[in-house]
């Protein structure tokens, strides 16, 4: 079961706009949905970026998703949810060149604002460009209202010359996603808990003990919590770190697994230690 994150009263929309929801960027962007605005059933959330120092209201797991796996893209450097389709006008006309019923709320009957669930800003060789996305289960592909409001979206998009195109679960590779998910929260130094100084001398001794490669990544930051006199915990709060700052490289398509061993290809820590300087 989803929701019907658009149908929002048509009266709230000079509201909305007039609170400046679907203008800025980065951490001053304000989504034209959040949380607050649509009744939960269970899959809402709402998480701070790393790339926008701002909380980003999601609507599914499947978005929240996407999400995490466009945080740890390096080419991707701003994220826009709940991205409004304005000026409503626009919208309408589309839908009536196609001779399609725009969408409207289900109690007044009035056109209500589309929104893309993302709008990714890439930057590459020094050149920005926008790609929109639509999130979307597979199985309600098959519905051909869907994919009448998809057209509409479609269309809107390539008026302003912009790459769209829609995401099912089929092109999320989970793994992945949930593996970002898990270091996401470990991101920032000041989140840990812990001086700088802990810091690297944790990453300098785990480090070793995980390329020895004879314990299992839990045990090894077992080990290294008794050895340095932390919390249990303090070592496996760091090996998150590690990852998600990429002082460590591992293949993000393996799930992590604190039971198992931990396979690095790579460690950097002397950008760990610039840090502090």
């Amino acid at each position: 079961m989803t929701r019907n994150k658009q149908a929002i009263d048509e009266t709230k929309i000079p509201k909305f706009i007039e609170e400046g929801r679907g203008k800025g960027e980065g951490a001053d962007y304000k989504p034209w949905l959040t949380v607050r605005d649509v009744p939960s059933l269970g899959f809402s959330s709402r998480i701070m970026g790393w790339k926008t120092g701002r909380l980003h209201h999601f609507f599914s797991n499947h978005e929240s998703d996407y999400f995490h796996i466009g945080e740890w893209s390096k080419k991707i450097v701003d994220i826009r949810e709940q991205y409004p389709l304005l000026p409503l006008e626009n919208t309408l006309a589309i839908a009536e060149s196609c001779g399609i019923q725009h969408p409207v709320h289900p109690k007044t009957k009035k056109p209500i604002v589309l929104t893309t669930d993302f709008l990714f800003t890439l930057e590459h060789e020094g050149r920005r460009t926008e790609q929109a996305r639509t999130i979307k289960p597979f199985a309600q592909l098959s519905s051909d209202r869907t994919l009448e409001k998809f057209e509409i979206e479609r269309l809107y998009w390539k008026a302003l010359k912009t790459d769209w195109g829609i995401v099912t679960e089929h092109e999320i590779p989970k793994v992945f996603a949930d593996n970002v998910e898990r270091v996401h929260d470990r991101y920032r130094r000041e989140d840990l808990g812990l001086t700088f100084d802990d810091i690297c001398d944790i990453a300098t001794i785990l480090t070793d003990l995980v390329k020895e490669g004879s314990l299992a990544l839990r045990h090894a930051t077992q080990a290294c919590d008794r050895r340095l006199g932390h919390e249990p915990g303090a070592g496996l709060a760091v090996a998150d770190h590690l990852i998600a700052r990429r002082y460590w490289t591992v293949d993000m398509y393996t799930r992590i697994n604190p039971g198992e061993l931990l396979i690095l290809s790579g460690e950097n820590l002397q950008g760990l230690y610039q840090e502090g300087k």
